[in-house]
């Protein structure tokens, strides 16, 4: 368990995606990488990304960008600090964020759409690594 958004947090859930059989075969046929884009709110003062290599229900590489340039990744998901603890605590469905933009999709939404069940298991897996948040 760790404290979200750190890169401790990013590592964990590293780590979970790894070794969770449920999302390996579920998220089998997934390519393409995520970059989380957390802005500033009134509970979080700074703007963090945190990058995920995902690849056929494997997680190649997972780290806090430090350099404040962001990587070139397949999906940008960007919301509030406020509206990614809402997630991860299971006050926010995932598919309705999308919908209602409290998170915003940089990148191919039909992919992500018809790739339902593969989001909600990836929110799962987060929400079982965060105990905290920063």
């Amino acid at each position: 368990m760790a404290q979200f958004p750190t890169d401790t947090w990013v590592k964990a859930l590293r780590d979970k995606l790894n070794t969770d059989d449920q999302y390996a075969q579920i998220a089998s046929k997934w390519e393409g990488d995520i970059l989380f884009q957390i802005d500033p709110d009134d509970h979080f003062q700074e703007i963090r990304k945190l990058y995920l290599d995902l690849w056929h229900g494997k997680c190649r590489s997972a780290y806090l960008v430090n350099d404040g340039n962001g990587q070139n990744a397949a999906f940008t998901l960007t919301a509030y600090y406020g509206n990614y603890v809402k997630l991860l605590n299971g006050e926010l469905d995932p598919m309705q964020a999308l919908l209602t933009r409290k998170l915003g999709v940089k990148g191919k939404m039909g992919v992500l759409m018809r790739s339902v069940p593969t989001v909600l298991d990836f929110v799962r897996c987060c929400r079982e690594v965060t105990d905290s948040f920063e």
